[in-house]
């Protein structure tokens, strides 16, 4: 695929870090259970590569703090670095992964992203963001169990999106399966 289209690909889903969370916020807490600028980053990852991937997870949440005021200021930073890390390890993970089954490197590639960018942020949270305030439980909590229902939803949409986009033939064939 050539730069133009990631490049499309990516403002498309940098645009979409912006109207999910807007569309969502009808919802009580729907931005921590159902984190949806992390569909849009992770996508840029997997389908796009890690530049793009990374570029989204800057732009994102930088253009809907700018355009919606969401995140809200004081938690824009950790998620800009977690949301980046999130789009640059799904990219490097289907860059690297190549097993001869799509579906087995898009799951190795998410679930690798997912994990390693709640770490990444876990840490610059700790160590820069609310630093002597930030707790082993509170990262836990933050990270994994009040995500449970996005952490569960991406793993199911995204590769089904993944998927449809390439039988639509509108990104290439990673295997002739």
């Amino acid at each position: 695929m050539n730069s133009l289209k990631k490049s499309i690909i990516t403002a498309v889903l940098v645009a979409l870090c912006v109207v999910l969370p807007v569309a969502l916020h009808g919802i009580p807490n729907a931005g921590v259970f159902l984190s949806p600028m992390h569909f849009p980053v992770l996508l840029a990852g997997l389908v796009c590569g890690p530049f793009y991937g990374l570029l989204c997870g800057i732009a994102g949440p930088i253009l809907s703090f700018l355009t919606t005021g969401m995140p809200g200021a004081p938690i824009l930073p950790s998620m800009t670095v977690e949301l980046a890390s999130y789009g640059l390890f799904a990219g490097l993970g289907m860059s690297f992964v190549r097993t001869g089954r799509t579906a087995v490197d898009l799951y190795v590639s998410l679930v690798g992203a997912m994990i390693l960018g709640r770490v990444i942020g876990g840490v610059a949270k700790a160590l820069i963001f609310s630093r002597g305030s930030y707790s082993l439980a509170a990262w836990a909590t933050g990270y994994f169990v009040s995500t449970v229902p996005a952490i569960v939803l991406q793993l199911v949409i995204l590769p089904l999106v993944f998927m449809t986009l390439s039988k639509a033939n509108l990104i290439p064939d990673r295997y002739d399966e």
